[in-house]
């Protein structure tokens, strides 16, 4: 794989810490055939529609951040992601399943796969029972994952298939959006644990990480399964 973005220190130490785990997922079938248009169309529409569900549940997530959250900066932040989600990320899918004729209402009523569902209640999980920094260990793989997706499929792809989705997830919005989340992250570790890197916990956050990986890569074979 080509190197990943400049997303901040963390997420370079926390994304090698995941080893194959994080090639299982950023390189995952699914996402080699949006960057080469294989992927068939049923598969792609099955997947935005968990993906619906999915971001309502990673909405509530972020809620949460705000609610765990030790500064005021970091409460906008996580306040301006939820309201980025509600407002606009999940408004991208309604739009693009109208053109395949998914109204909004069948988006509202996708039942819920049980990939979908093992990731979005660990990452809440990790928010119940853990504090800020488990909850952004466990959100992370999913924003700078499709940051680094995006990124490399706009460098590479050789079929416009799927452009409108990679355009989205590589442009510069949302590449800003990736580089704030590693500025959060970097922050939050640096002012809670200092040289977080030599902390009894660096352990525990990498597990999060790496099993919020291993979740984002079945989804993606979720994904392949309509």
């Amino acid at each position: 794989m080509r190197p990943a973005p400049e997303y901040g220190e963390a997420f370079e130490r926390l994304r090698a810490g995941a080893g194959e785990a994080w090639g299982a997922y950023a390189d995952h079938a699914f996402v080699r055939g949006l960057g080469d248009g294989t992927l068939p169309r049923a598969a792609f529409l099955h997947y935005l529609a968990q993906d619906y569900v999915f971001l309502i549940h990673f909405s509530r997530a972020w809620g949460l951040a705000a609610a765990k959250a030790g500064t005021l900066e970091e409460m906008k932040h996580c306040a301006a992601t939820l309201d980025a989600l509600v407002n606009h990320e999940m408004a991208l899918h309604i739009e693009t399943c109208a053109a395949a004729g998914i109204s909004a209402a069948a988006l509202e009523a996708t039942a819920e796969r049980p990939e979908n569902l093992a990731y979005t209640r660990y990452v809440l999980e990790a928010g119940y029972s853990g504090d800020f920094l488990d909850l952004l260990c466990a959100l992370a793989p999913c924003v700078l994952g499709y940051g680094e997706i995006g990124a490399r499929l706009s460098a590479t792809k050789t079929s416009d298939a799927y452009a409108g989705w990679i355009d989205v997830y590589g442009g510069e919005e949302y590449q800003q959006v990736c580089r704030d989340m590693g500025a959060l992250l970097d922050g939050a570790l640096a002012r809670r644990l200092g040289e977080w890197e030599a902390s009894p916990r660096a352990a525990q956050l990498q597990a999060r990480f790496d099993m919020a990986t291993k979740l984002e890569a079945a989804f993606w074979d979720m994904g392949l399964q309509p």
